[in-house]
């Protein structure tokens, strides 16, 4: 490589040192030293950049990933947290031109996995001929024996792939693995996109950079044809929020606009998929799916699964849904597979492959195991495997050419048991890209996953894709949970490009679109996330009242402090902590029920919740009693309000905002008549009026509307039978009443249901009451009407 002197000045500051390692290909600099062209206006942008101004662009993306709640999930050990996506802020660049001819590999390996799982799944030629041999299927636990025979309703076994390519010495691509039973990484890739166009939002707009949104809007305009006639939901099937690749299942979601739902979310019915909606079950015509195969169904996959939808294979098979991958497609995943591609397309595709193969063996039988470890050192220093063994290997030669050389890796580094098998691949020396290390660019290893899907006009490949960065030099350390990064992937045109969204311009009349069917799953997480931050809110207002009075009466601790105290160890609470476990807990709770309904929860309200949990967790740690307790309970209910804010002028006034809502609203009243069956009876110490009136939060309108001191009439009037008062009970039956008349009803008949039956017949009580009537053990009876009609609303509209 010649010396980087003859680098030009933009260049030279940035490159400082910057070496490939020897005998690999490098995406910046050709084999002679020099820039590739692609990289020419990147790396003046950047050289035109004082290092202040470097970072504060790079931090503009690291800022978007982190408003939008990006993240990854780090395994350590038994337990995993949610990790700040690594972003690695430099793309891969990549001619236009050198795409072109890596996108049409890309289509014709796409065709030809297509071919070989419809054989696969149906007359199987390719292993009655000998281009497969049998024991690679018949013990590859991908291979689903309830799958054979079935026809697909698309009439395609295969609609979204990815592919792991790398580039090798001589600067060809290849491919290292294909990803065909659920691909990940494409949301991500969109992600990658939106926080580099940020980072370097004077360079991109006129870097004739290839967007990313045609590919997903005719992938989504596939998906939609795909419904055909029958009016069929369309949906993305994930594990669930525990799954590594979760953020992506509800990015996507939102960004296609369509549902998200998990197996239980399904049932089946006379063979046709529904989904339970709160408005009853709603046929499914089209799934996405993102969960493995043998998870989808415990009948006739998995009976130990937990996540499945019973039928599922029998829906597809009596053709009630067209799903993208079909069930069975993780065989093509097998690493031995890509032994044989190379005859197989030349038999099922009459040409050789355009994209080759990471080199790989087929060391199936025994006694070739045997050989291959006994004669591995002479077999590394010889020609070709098939020259080598002194019996035939069912097919199998070294496809991709000779070993690498003795010096090379360890026999167990590319021979690895797959099932009952072994599989070898040849050691490779991935390219290395640029990384901003330290202010300076430093060549790291690197995979690229590109993507292709099935279109109405055929195979369509996404014009970029999603790197994976090695952490250091080392080629074996790319994964996120080895430190390794992620880089989003430029694709440079000759001539400018157009800017693209994904709804592109719109045909006919307009028409607007309202949201469509609320599963079941996702009403009941918005229900318990309104109750669950508004138990929070509560237990906030409480520990506050709680902590000012202990800082009043300093080493005398007054009656009514000890009711408070006594009221929360009731709630649950321990108080030896200022900020108790309890109180963590909760908002650990909302934030689970947030996170379950991401593809439904706006950026901005996900952030507002996680904040929360962060900052209360963060002052639990140096809060102490009194004064300071109060003061972070302060903190923790402006941010409450925050949220409530964003709930009440953000949200769309759809069916899920009405449920959160319901949720709220029950809970506010629950706590509330609870509180006052306590504080505003007759027996309470001096000063429970007082406690009620604060947490309560109306002791600006008590001293407002009533001449005269607070007392159990003013309390239960203002608290209870207030309509106007936004936390009094009587208030929050009426928003119940009026949620929950705009919910779907099933059927059409024009009775009342059970829950409104209930509702109105707390309300017309409680509007027609007098303070005098509302004691303490008809506010009790309020709480379990409540519960009754939080029972009644689960069973109608979320079972």
């Amino acid at each position: 490589m010649n010396d980087h002197a003859a680098l030009p000045d933009f260049a030279a500051g940035l490159l400082a040192g910057y070496r490939p390692p020897d005998g690999v290909a490098d995406e910046l600099l050709r084999r002679n030293g020099t820039i590739r062209p692609v990289w020419d206006p990147l790396l003046r942008y950047l050289g035109g950049q004082t290092p202040e101004q470097r970072a504060q662009a790079l931090q503009r993306g690291d800022q978007y990933l982190r408003d939008a709640g990006v993240y990854f999930r780090h395994h350590s050990g038994e337990s995993s947290t949610e990790r700040d996506w690594p972003l690695s802020h430099i793309p891969v660049m990549i001619d236009g031109t050198e795409w072109q001819r890596l996108s049409r590999g890309i289509v014709q390996r796409a065709e030809l996995l297509e071919r070989v799982m419809a054989d696969l799944y149906g007359p199987g030629d390719l292993v009655k001929n000998g281009l497969l041999p049998a024991e690679l299927v018949a013990r590859n636990p991908e291979w689903l024996r309830p799958v054979v025979g079935m026809r697909p309703r698309s009439g395609n076994f295969l609609h979204f792939l990815a592919f792991e390519i790398g580039r090798s010495p001589d600067g060809s691509w290849f491919v290292l693995g294909d990803r065909t039973q659920a691909p990940s990484g494409s949301g991500f890739a969109l992600e990658n996109r939106m926080a580099t166009s940020r980072a370097f939002h004077e360079l991109f707009p006129n870097a004739n950079v290839e967007r990313l949104a045609s590919f997903f809007r005719s992938f989504r305009d596939r998906l939609s044809a795909l419904r055909g006639d029958d009016g069929g939901r369309v949906a993305i099937l994930t594990p669930g929020p525990h799954t590594d690749t979760y953020f992506e299942h509800a990015y996507m979601a939102r960004y296609l606009g369509i549902m998200l739902l998990e197996c239980e979310d399904l049932k089946v019915v006379d063979g046709r998929l529904m989904v339970r909606t709160v408005s009853g079950l709603e046929p499914l015509s089209v799934i996405w799916r993102r969960l493995d195969a043998r998870f989808a169904d415990p009948l006739e996959l998995d009976e130990g699964t937990a996540l499945g939808t019973p039928g599922m294979v029998s829906a597809l098979r009596a053709g009630g849904v067209s799903m993208l991958n079909c069930l069975g497609s993780g065989v093509l995943e097998a690493r031995a597979l890509m032994a044989f591609l190379p005859r197989i397309s030349r038999h099922l595709l009459g040409e050789p492959l355009e994209l080759p193969n990471i080199a790989t063996w087929w060391c199936g039988q025994s006694k070739e195991r045997a050989y291959v470890r006994d004669n591995f050192e002479k077999m590394m220093i010889g020609p070709a495997l098939s020259t080598q063994l002194p019996f035939e290997m069912d097919a199998t030669t070294v496809l991709g050419g000779r070993f690498r050389g003795a010096a090379h890796a360890p026999v167990a580094d590319w021979i690895e048991a797959e099932g009952d098998t072994l599989v070898g691949q040849e050691a490779v020396s991935l390219s290395t890209t640029p990384a901003l290390i330290d202010g300076v660019l430093q060549p790291r290893p690197m995979v690229v996953r590109v993507f292709a899907a099935r279109t109405e006009n055929g195979w369509t490949v996404m014009p970029g894709g999603y790197a994976r960065i090695g952490k250091t030099e080392d080629p074996t350390a790319l994964a996120m949970q080895d430190g390794g990064s992620v880089a989003d992937v430029w694709i440079v045109s000759d001539a400018p490009v157009a800017a693209d969204s994904l709804t592109g311009q719109a045909s006919g009349p307009f028409m607007r679109q309202m949201p469509g069917r609320l599963p079941a799953r996702s009403a009941d997480n918005l229900f318990w996330l309104g109750r669950f931050v508004e138990r929070a809110d509560f237990t906030v207002r409480l520990l506050r009242a709680y902590h000012l009075r202990l800082e009043e009466g300093g080493q005398t601790v007054s009656p009514v402090t000890r009711a408070v105290e006594t009221y929360l160890k009731g709630l649950g609470l321990d108080l030896s902590r200022a900020i108790p476990e309890g109180l963590l807990e909760l908002f650990d709770l909302a934030k689970t029920a947030a996170g379950k309904v991401r593809d439904r929860f706006s950026p901005d309200g996900w952030n507002a919740i996680n904040d929360l949990a962060l900052t209360a967790r963060a002052l639990a740690v140096s809060a102490g009693p009194g004064d300071d307790a109060a003061r972070a309970m302060g903190v923790l209910l402006r941010k409450l309000a925050g949220f409530a804010g964003l709930v009440h002028d953000n949200m769309f006034r759809f069916t899920g905002w009405r449920f959160l809502t319901i949720g709220r609203a029950l809970e506010r009243g629950y706590q509330m008549s609870g509180l006052l069956a306590v504080f505003a009876d007759l027996g309470a110490p001096p000063g429970g009026f007082e406690v009620a009136i604060e947490v309560g939060d109306s002791a600006m309108t008590h001293r407002r509307r009533y001449s005269v001191e607070t007392n159990r009439n003013t309390t239960i009037d203002l608290l209870v039978l207030d309509r106007e008062n936004p936390r009094s009970v009587l208030f929050q039956i009426d928003a119940l009443h009026e949620e929950q008349r705009r919910l779907p009803q099933r059927g059409s008949t024009s009775q009342m249901t059970p829950v409104a039956r209930k509702i109105l017949s707390l309300q017309t009580r409680i509007a027609v009451a007098t303070p005098e009537e509302m004691s303490s053990a008809a506010l009790n009876n309020v709480m379990s009407e409540l519960a009754m009609i939080s029972d009644s609303l689960t069973a109608q509209y979320m079972s």
